[in-house]
């Protein structure tokens, strides 16, 4: 079933997110590697595709795991969690429906 990992980060977080963004992007590749990936990306904090210093207000993954449980132990594994980049992190189930 696919999930929806949906993160808010700490205020100021661009430094922290820059730092351990390497360890983040390892973990996205190998679920895309596994075909379990359907999209992940960053908000930015401002309306604009490079928001610069204003940085990112948090992220959305959504993916496919075997259980909640599943996602949300590897959601709570996110080098991200440990680098004190999000606030709160929320694991939900995903019905995707479009595109077919």
């Amino acid at each position: 079933m696919l999930y929806a990992v949906i993160a808010e980060d700490v205020a100021d977080s661009l430094s922290k997110r820059l730092a351990a963004r390497p360890q983040h992007l390892k973990r996205l590749t190998a679920l895309q590697n596994q075909g379990r990936l359907v999209l992940a990306g960053p908000h930015p904090a401002i309306d604009s595709d490079n928001p610069g210093d204003a940085g990112f207000s948090g992220s959305l993954i959504v993916a496919e795991f075997a259980s909640q449980q599943d996602a949300q132990d590897w959601a709570d594994a996110d080098p991200y969690i440990s680098a004190g980049v999000y606030a709160r992190v929320t694991v939900k189930p995903f019905k995707q429906v479009f595109p077919q």
